[in-house]
């Protein structure tokens, strides 16, 4: 099942896509009906609703406001070696926070303080029930599905210190969707393909199956420290290819499009604009 969450008419609705249909269900955001009860799926299946054209959707982030976002560093063999970096005896950690999020079409905004803002196309992992100390298999049982993340970084800012996030989760940042695809309609859930383009040319193309930490392995890991809740929002590392690590470098300017993709989850598709001090940016604070 293919669920999004979308604007409509000043608020937020969410939609379960059916081909070139979407069918409005009686939820703000897939985070509230994640937190709706065991039974979420069902609800999601069994509602009709007033139908829209999949092709006018206003996509907000597909979960807008989610208790935690965390994110994994250098978990993909490839991006770990052109980063110079050992591979992780453990997942490397950080935070993200909601006001970074929007949604897959949504302008990047590009801050006045950075000058090497760099992309990272990430799969997506969202939460659909709670887990704490959970095995691999309760781990992966806790998967309600799966998303797309752009991991947009500020470099210069991410250097500053040994801490990650102050270039991690810059405002109207970080886009996040367009769908959110179940877990039980996922055949192969260690092995998307994703991929990067800037203008056009393809910058990361490469398969979930060289994580170092798999999906399960993070969730797992994640909930020995934590109880994660439904709606909760795990990015799960960048593949080889970001702009930092080319020679000479490339970062991201006004008017770029960055394209981001993963096989069975739909397209990003972001414009990179110069941040105006005091804009009203387009953030959704739906549930």
């Amino acid at each position: 099942m293919k669920l999004a969450t979308v604007r409509l008419n000043g608020t937020t609705a969410v939609v379960r896509i059916e081909t070139d249909r979407a069918v409005v269900l009686p939820f703000l955001s897939v985070s509230e009906l994640l937190r709706s009860g065991s039974n979420w799926k069902d609800q999601a299946k069994g509602q009709g609703g007033p139908e829209l054209d999949v092709g006018a959707l206003d996509f907000a982030p597909v979960v807008p406001n989610p208790e935690k976002i965390i994110c994994v560093g250098l978990n993909y063999r490839a991006h770990a070696m052109e980063a110079g970096a050992k591979i992780p005896d453990f997942p490397v950690l950080f935070a993200k926070y909601s006001r970074s999020l929007i949604g897959a079409n949504d302008p990047i905004n590009l801050p006045e303080g950075s000058t090497q803002v760099d992309w990272e196309v990430e799969l997506g992992v969202i939460i659909g029930k709670e887990v704490r100390d959970a095995d691999i298999a309760q781990a992966r049982d806790a998967i309600g599905g799966y998303t797309i993340v752009n991991d947009i970084s500020m470099r210069d800012w991410q250097f500053r210190t040994p801490q990650y996030l102050q270039g991690k989760t810059f405002e109207a940042s970080t886009p996040v969707g367009p769908y959110f695809v179940t877990s039980d309609d996922i055949e192969t859930p260690d092995a998307f393909d994703l991929s990067s383009e800037v203008n056009g040319v393809t910058m990361q193309s490469s398969n979930s199956s060289d994580l170092i930490f798999s999906v399960a392995e993070i969730v797992s890991y994640i909930s020995s420290i934590i109880t994660l809740v439904p709606g909760d929002l795990i990015a799960t590392g960048t593949p080889s290819g970001v702009g930092v690590a080319r020679n000479p470098p490339i970062f991201l300017k006004p008017g770029d499009t960055v394209n981001c993709k993963v096989a069975g989850l739909g397209e990003l598709q972001n414009v990179c604009v110069a941040r105006e001090v005091g804009a009203n940016l387009k953030i959704a604070k739906s549930a």
